[in-house]
């Protein structure tokens, strides 16, 4: 019986796409049980639609501060009983109480090698820090901002006419791949 999954995106979703075509060419055996966003009308929630997967959306803007706002992430994130969550380009930072109630559970990936440059802005620190190769990371969250375990990384190589967008490009197609690879790696494998 395939893994219960939940994926957590904020934007486009081609990260959750990735892992949703994966899916369906039977490539990574897992069952999406839901599609979480912090954004009304982020990309990937009409990605996850179109995929037939349920949804929910939580505006941060939506609640009086950060802990009741994560408190009802807890609750969507219990509700859909899975065995792993997946952020997925998901640029919010998960609460003690999240983190907590799924320990070693909750996969996230960036796009740098940690621990080098960590945070939101990994591809441009990267590139003012004038790094010859960078790359992503798939890890798992713990309280930290990116300091949990390592899972995997794989190197991209920084062009002299990269810019950020051009650099940022090139990282997202290799983390898509990594994502799938690890997840499958993580939950069995493959059909």
């Amino acid at each position: 019986m395939p893994e219960r999954i939940v994926i957590l995106a904020s934007g486009s979703g081609t990260l959750l796409q990735a892992l949703l075509d994966a899916v369906a060419a039977g490539d990574l055996d897992v069952d999406v049980a839901v599609v979480g966003s912090d954004v009304s009308g982020a990309q990937a929630i009409a990605r996850a639609e179109t995929a037939g997967v349920a949804t929910f959306v939580l505006p941060p803007a939506d609640f009086r501060d950060r802990e009741s706002w994560n408190e009802a992430l807890l609750a969507a994130l219990e509700a859909a009983q899975p065995e792993w969550i997946v952020c997925a380009g998901f640029m919010r930072i998960l609460g003690p109480a999240v983190v907590d109630a799924f320990p070693g559970r909750i996969v996230n990936t960036h796009p740098a090698l940690l621990p080098a440059f960590p945070g939101a802005h990994g591809v441009r620190d990267a590139l003012r820090y004038g790094v010859k190769v960078t790359g992503c990371t798939v890890h798992l969250v713990d309280h930290g901002v990116d300091t949990g375990p390592i899972l995997a990384q794989q190197a991209v190589e920084v062009r002299e006419d990269d810019d950020e967008a051009s650099l940022h490009e090139r990282i997202k197609v290799v983390e898509r791949m990594l994502l799938v690879r690890t997840l499958a790696s993580l939950t069995g494998g493959t059909r």
